[in-house]
């Protein structure tokens, strides 16, 4: 038996407010760093030609570049919270994984054109040209606008527990850094120690490529449904054992979704349980867990009557269906006995249980000839493990 909660009364609706909540953060976030962004490529620009920066107009199209993964955090930031359709029955939650996937490549990309841009600058030291005053001011400013979007779009990352948000303004704190290099190499320029600009350049190309490989590998492990880390396992399985109802746990998978967790779990109640007890213990599972772990935004839980992960000794060919074991159970109990109120079937070890339920007493002696003949008939089935037969009292 199954059973998914996703569309209990009690949770889904505070799932989507907060969903909503989130995607709404993520792109007020955004924005902020949009018209940042906006305002200080037009003044590097402007300044870069005026001053004859062109490290700081090169400054400016990697500025530019970072509007551009603003607006696709804007744009992942607002599908990532849609409901669940048919074409994606688990949410839209990977365009954030997606995202941070690219956003982490650009970071690396960024790392790397650091350390090459570094290189070619040791070789070339004396071509360097003679900057104006200006250019300094304005990679200062441009450097301190950098770090306080960094820091602005991080808190609200961690806030709103969204890594393409922490993806974004790492990229802005590389922006900062390379920020920082035009301001050590204007100053170097101004102070005659042109070589601080590129041994600068290739200090922070090193830590950027880093936390881009970082951000990368991350949304890779998402991407590939890695499971979550043992500690955090281990709490999950201490919550569905303690439920009460179930016995045991098996076979319980993991994965990740943008700020949620997925989980499905075999959890195993008595056997003998009807079906709706067992949904219930289900139910249980799946209000515990949300309640102690508020990343799990789904449980699918199966109910195991046994643990079906052991090895058991298995008779041949196929257990009988429903129709054949009435059939069977019919003919056994022979013309004394009368038409059963309900035949209760228990499919445990690969064997059959069956509990017969009359609805009256039989006579003594079609009772004795039952008694004889069940344990020859259940030698001769091997499929059968057990059969009893109980009598409903009268009303």
């Amino acid at each position: 038996m199954h059973s998914r909660q996703a569309s209990s009364p009690v949770a889904r609706p505070s799932a989507g407010a907060d969903d909503l909540a989130r995607s709404r953060g993520i792109q007020r976030a955004t924005l902020v760093a949009i018209v940042t962004n906006t305002v200080l490529t037009i003044g590097q620009v402007v300044i870069g030609l005026f001053a004859g920066a062109f490290s700081l107009v090169a400054d400016a199209a990697h500025t530019l570049s970072d509007l551009i993964t603003d607006l696709l955090v804007l744009l992942a930031g607002r599908h990532s919270a849609d409901p669940a359709d048919t074409n994606h029955p688990y949410g839209h939650g990977r365009i954030e994984t997606v995202t941070t996937l690219v956003l982490g490549s650009v970071l690396a990309a960024v790392g790397v054109g650091f350390l090459w841009s570094s290189g070619i600058r040791l070789q070339n030291i004396g071509a360097l040209p003679v900057l104006h005053p200006a250019a300094l001011g304005m990679a200062l400013l441009t450097l301190a606008a950098k770090e306080g979007l960094f820091r602005f779009s991080l808190a609200a990352a961690r806030r709103l527990n969204a890594p393409m948000l922490e993806a974004n303004a790492w990229h802005a704190r590389s922006d900062a850094a390379s920020s920082l290099v035009v301001a050590a190499g204007i100053g170097g320029s101004l102070a005659g120690y042109p070589f601080l600009e590129p041994l600068a350049a290739a200090v922070v190309g090193f830590l950027i490529l880093h936390m881009g490989i970082r951000l990368a590998l991350k949304s890779v492990r998402e991407l590939i449904d890695t499971g979550l880390p043992e500690e955090e396992l281990e709490r999950l399985r201490t919550t569905i054992r303690e439920t009460p109802g179930v016995i045991g746990l098996h076979e319980m998978r993991t994965r990740r979704m943008a700020d949620r967790v997925l989980c499905d779990a075999h959890v195993q109640v008595d056997p003998r349980l009807t079906v709706s007890e067992g949904h219930r213990v289900s139910d249980a599972v799946y209000l515990r867990v949300r309640a102690a772990h508020p990343e799990v935004r789904d449980v699918l839980v199966h109910i195991d009557p046994e643990d079906d992960g052991e090895l058991q000794a298995v008779p041949p060919g196929p257990l009988p269906e429903r129709d054949e074991i009435l059939a069977h159970m019919r003919k056994l109990l022979g013309p004394g006995f009368a038409d059963p109120r309900r035949v209760q079937i228990h499919y445990l070890g690969q064997r059959v249980e069956v509990e017969i339920i009359l609805p009256s007493l039989p006579d003594a002696d079609a009772l004795d000839a039952l008694r004889s003949h069940r344990q020859t008939w259940l030698a001769e089935h091997p499929h059968y493990r057990n059969i009893r037969v109980f009598v409903e009292l009268a009303p």
